[in-house]
């Protein structure tokens, strides 16, 4: 059985740090795009960062983070980080991260979700 299982998440100052984990089993993530999400009631998902197969790292491109997120893959423990520095109140929302073929279809075609994990950034 694959699965997707997000960590790292909680609530943080703005300005802080976090990095999000997901972690697979049952699927080398590394033969995949991976890609992180995130939601807010009442919007629709947004991609946030995405990583192509067999790319180790990526600076997020989306506008809204582009310059303080950026994503990883660790190999030997068949991880992917997302590094999200300077956070904002804006950046509050659930994250999700997906695996599929292609980081340009990840939001509608993932092969795999994980369950979610909430970030929270308030002063």
């Amino acid at each position: 059985q694959v699965q997707l299982v997000e960590s790292g998440g909680g609530w943080v100052q703005p300005g802080g740090s976090l990095r999000l984990s997901c972690a697979g089993s049952g699927i080398s993530l590394w033969n995949y795009a991976i890609g992180w999400f995130r939601q807010v009631p009442g919007k629709e998902r947004e991609d946030v960062s995405c990583a192509r197969a067999s790319q180790i790292y990526a600076a997020s491109s989306q506008s809204s983070v582009a310059g303080r997120f950026a994503i990883a893959r660790d190999n030997s423990k068949n991880m992917v980080w997302l590094q999200m520095d300077s956070l904002k109140p804006e950046d509050t929302g659930n994250y999700y991260c997906a695996a599929g073929a292609f980081c340009g279809s990840l939001l509608h075609e993932a092969d795999y979700w994980g369950q979610g994990i909430l970030v929270t950034v308030s002063s």
